[in-house]
């Protein structure tokens, strides 16, 4: 069952990669009082998401903050040294990003989705997400994983 709008995040530890370090991070204290948007990719490198997807929270991070937002997190069934790297190739430091690495969080959340047939294997869907002091208030999930249109942060300042 997909999570929904007024539901509070589940609680999860997770390797997260904030102002370059990685730390060792309890979701529900990242998200404790303050207004977040977490956004999630399936995949770090592939091509939605490194030409679109986190590109578009990168460049429309101020205009983010503008609307209220406190802190911007990219989520993916990932390692947090593949999301290092990612995060780094994209001078994307001012992004919080969460490793999901064996998808404990996505699956409690519905969000998952098999991408075996890519040879991907269980990864997230693509979506996004406010989330005001763990719970959410808005939730956008894509149709299809190569899309990033719903999702993206114009789309998001438009709806804020």
């Amino acid at each position: 069952m997909t999570i929904t709008i007024g539901s509070h995040i589940p609680s999860a530890e997770l390797k997260a990669l904030v102002n370059g370090e990685i730390k060792e991070i309890g979701v529900q204290s990242l998200l404790e009082h303050k207004k977040s948007v977490i956004f999630a990719v399936p995949g770090a490198f592939t091509a939605t998401c490194s030409n679109d997807h986190l590109p578009s929270y990168v460049n429309q991070l101020a205009a983010l903050k503008a609307k209220g937002i406190d802190q911007v997190i990219c989520l993916a069934v990932n390692d947090i040294a593949v999301l290092k790297a990612w995060a780094e190739q994209h001078h994307a430091t001012a992004i919080i990003f969460l490793a999901d690495g064996s998808a404990a969080l996505t699956k409690r959340m519905g969000l998952d989705i098999d991408l075996s047939d890519y040879g991907m294997g269980i990864r997230s869907k693509r979506y996004v997400m406010v989330v005001n002091n763990g719970i959410i208030k808005k939730l956008d999930i894509e149709e299809s994983p190569g899309v990033c249109s719903i999702s993206s942060a114009t789309t998001l300042i438009d709806a804020l």
